[in-house]
């Protein structure tokens, strides 16, 4: 069956090529779907029955794979330059969880009245007269406790300037932050 399969295969190319002009108004695309026609009936000769219109086959196949492609093509989002995709892309979450791990640690290793000032203050949004008068203290003294926390976390984080926490470079290259 190969070889009449093959040759009446063959046979049929220009009028496959013909109705695909006519659904896809394209060229280039015809002939990507008259080959993607060709090969899938050349799997799928097996499921072929002698004696029945070949070229009404090939032409359900065609007419198939046109459908097929359009309905894909209207689920597809064209993004050429890529704005859609900058739009959507975020930073991976580990590397927000370990700067958190790092920073709770770093947290823990402060004296006990920094690590107070400072979550009162950066944490839970007090002002510094609240923030002294939860603590029982002056304003000034809230104000060198959370000085202190901060150089002290800076120390400990190995942070120098604010290139040293948040994404990585290539990672911020990559979302479009700043460029390496």
């Amino acid at each position: 069956m190969s070889s009449d399969f093959r040759k009446d295969l063959i046979g049929t190319i220009p009028s496959l090529r013909a109705f695909a002009i006519s659904l896809s108004q394209n060229t280039d695309k015809a002939d990507d779907l008259v080959q993607e026609t060709l090969v899938k009936a050349w799997d799928k000769q097996s499921s072929f029955q002698l004696g029945t219109n070949l070229k009404a086959w090939l032409f359900t196949i065609l007419r198939n794979e046109f459908y097929s492609q359009m309905r894909k093509r209207g689920r597809e989002v064209q993004d050429s330059d890529g704005t859609i995709t900058a739009g959507v892309a975020t930073q991976p979450q580990q590397h927000g969880a370990l700067d958190l791990k790092d920073f709770r640690a770093a947290l823990e290793r402060l004296p006990e009245d920094q690590r107070e000032a400072i979550i009162l203050i950066g944490a839970s949004g007090f002002s510094y007269e609240e923030a002294a008068e939860i603590c029982g203290c002056a304003v000034g003294t809230i104000k060198s406790r959370v000085s202190r926390a901060r150089s002290r976390l800076q120390e400990i984080l190995h942070i120098e300037d604010e290139g040293d926490f948040g994404p990585d470079g290539i990672t911020a290259q990559v979302l479009g932050s700043t460029p390496v």
